[in-house]
């Protein structure tokens, strides 16, 4: 596997096609993650202005999942560009971000049935990077510095 690496400490070049591709699926999925999150806040935001009850949980729920989403789809762009801290990150985002919004958002009676199932989206989205990620090709693109 060809690995080119830039002046910047702990940078690595995904360098063959199949990374490159589950960089892009990657990316494509956290996109996937970050329109879930914003199309949950949308609907926070629809029923407010008509009246609806809104918890302020639902809006601080809402709200920073789809900042995570942006942070991890910041963190993305900068992993297919070879850095390997960022790739790390998303690494483990991937795996503990899906499970908290799962563990949170169903506990019995705090949050209406279609914002947990949208929430749920999300976390499907998020999760299903994961798989990518920890595989041995995107491992392998990004080696431990020694």
């Amino acid at each position: 596997m060809e690995i080119v690496s830039d002046s910047t400490a702990g940078a690595a070049r995904p360098g063959h096609a199949p990374d490159r591709r589950a960089l892009g699926t990657v990316k494509g999925l956290v996109a996937a993650y970050g329109a879930l999150s914003a199309a949950v806040l949308a609907v926070v935001v629809v029923l407010a202005v008509n009246g609806r009850e809104v918890t302020s949980f639902m809006w601080g729920r809402s709200a920073g999942v789809l900042a995570s989403a942006a942070v991890t789809y910041w963190l993305t762009v900068l992993a297919a560009r070879g850095a390997r801290w960022a790739y790390v990150r998303i690494r483990v985002i991937s795996v503990v971000v899906p499970v908290a919004i799962v563990v949170i958002d169903t506990l019995p009676g705090v949050l209406p049935a279609w914002f947990v199932a949208m929430q749920i989206a999300c976390a499907l989205a998020i999760g299903a990077t994961a798989f990518l990620l920890n595989g041995p090709g995107l491992r392998a693109a990004f080696p431990k510095s020694r």
